[in-house]
């Protein structure tokens, strides 16, 4: 089963907010989910009222393998910006040994 950590909509018509959830990625926008991991709400104003997320539930799931959606991860950058420093240094460090590893394989 593919995980996406991504928003799910919530509200009524123009007045919506949003969930941050894990789902499965068949699953549709508004459908099942497996856990809550936050939420968000574009209409407040203030900064603390507007978004809230757990970020080690966060770190969880994609230790776990869940991919996260773009807006999901604009959300957490802003919240826990050191969640997608750490897994963005992590992409990099495997884009490095792959292109270490086809290197040492072409100078064999």
């Amino acid at each position: 089963m593919a995980l996406k950590i991504r928003l799910r909509q919530q509200g009524r018509k123009n007045r919506t907010s949003y969930r941050l959830v894990v789902a499965d990625a068949r699953s549709p926008r508004d459908g099942k989910y497996v856990e809550m991991l936050g939420w968000y709400n574009p209409v407040e104003a203030t900064a603390e009222k507007s978004l809230h997320i757990k970020a080690e539930r966060v770190q969880h799931w994609l230790s776990v393998g869940a991919q996260m959606t773009d807006n999901a991860r604009a959300l957490v950058c802003k919240c826990t910006p050191h969640l997608t420093q750490a897994q963005t240094a992590q992409k990099l460090d495997n884009r490095a040994k792959k292109n270490n590893k086809k290197r040492a394989d072409k100078s064999e």
